[in-house]
């Protein structure tokens, strides 16, 4: 597989990975991912009402920002959230983000 570019550990910044997780549907796209790491990016938005170009720009924005990493699997894209990588430059911070996201947003979206 190959891996698509993304920011090096040491170029993650606060601000753009704080923008990438303000957007409704970005912080449901990495919950999809942190719970489900190596799926494919189809699966991981299946059931949002959201256009698939759109959803190509929503992926992109998590993966410059450093958030999650892709791999080209075929016609796919594996997607595999950067926990390690965020938790060594952000400390203590991805974790608290996405258990207020989910109790935020999921019951909503069910």
């Amino acid at each position: 597989m190959r891996q698509l570019p993304q920011p090096a550990r040491e170029s993650l910044t606060l601000a753009s990975v704080l923008h990438a997780l303000g957007d409704p549907v970005r912080l449901e796209l990495m919950l999809r991912a942190r719970d489900e790491p190596d799926s494919t990016c189809s699966v991981l938005a299946d059931g949002l009402n959201v256009p698939m170009s759109t959803l190509s720009n929503h992926w992109r924005i998590l993966r410059e920002a450093g958030l999650v990493s892709m791999a080209v699997d075929g016609r796919h894209r594996r997607v595999r959230p950067r926990v390690d990588d965020l938790e060594d430059r952000f400390p203590g911070l991805l974790d608290p983000i996405l258990r207020l996201g989910a109790a935020e947003q999921r019951p909503a979206m069910q």
